[in-house]
Formats: C-alpha cells, structure tokens, sequence
C-alpha cells in the first residue's frame, strides 16, 4: 500500500488538512481554528486516520514564518521546533509560502500552497 501524506497547515481562522496517497487526494477538510480545539484534537485526528489506514502517517506540518507562536499548541512540535514522532504518525516541518487571496470556486478550499510543501520538508 502507497503511504499517506498528511498536510496540516493550522492558521488563525482555520485548520486545513489534506491528506495525499501518491498524488491523489485522500481526505480534505477545513477545521475549526486549532486555539478553539481540544489539546489533543489533532494528535486524536491524526491518530485515527492511521488506524483507518493500518499505516504510520507522514504529516507536513505547515508554518508561518511571521508569527509561528500559537502552532505549538498542536502538540506536533516538540520545544526545539522539531516534528515530533509517534507510533501513528512522523511529523516534518515546513515554511508555508505566502498565500495570495483568491477566491474558491469548487470544494471545500485551495489546498495548492500545502501541495508545494510536500517535496520540501524538514525532518
């Protein structure tokens, strides 16, 4: 079976998740904020996403490079700003590109910036 991709990119009004097996989309979903989440949301999402699949995720944790103080309330990096590891999932972490406002025809998002990240992550 092909590995999942999990790319989380966790923003001040919204948590976009897209998950890729090769280059077809998986899972897409735009959440709640991360601040109005459990503590454990998304470790739990991501977790349960693994045992669907029977697989360890790579997640692509998303940042922004101007204010990336409330992406440690993911519990997704450890103090050092690293990607944390775990029996569900391994966790990498990118520099997400400035995004350029424009609107949303179909679905549920733009998800292009997250799909540059997958090539360039930091483990």
């Amino acid at each position: 079976m092909e590995p999942i991709t999990v790319m989380l990119s966790p923003e001040l009004t919204q948590t976009r998740l897209l998950a890729l097996r090769q280059e077809r989309d998986v899972l897409k979903a735009v959440l709640p904020p991360v601040s109005s989440a459990h503590p454990r949301a998304v470790v739990t999402v991501l977790e349960g996403l693994s045992l669907w699949t029977q697989q360890r995720l790579s997640v692509v944790l998303a940042v922004d490079e101007q204010d990336p103080s409330f992406y440690g309330s993911t519990d997704l990096c450890d103090a050092l700003g690293y990607g944390t590891r775990s029996l569900h999932f391994e966790v990498g972490v990118a520099v997400r590109p400035p995004r350029r406002v424009r609107r949303c025809i179909e679905g549920v998002g733009d998800f292009r910036d997250l799909r540059v990240l997958r090539a360039g992550v930091e483990r």
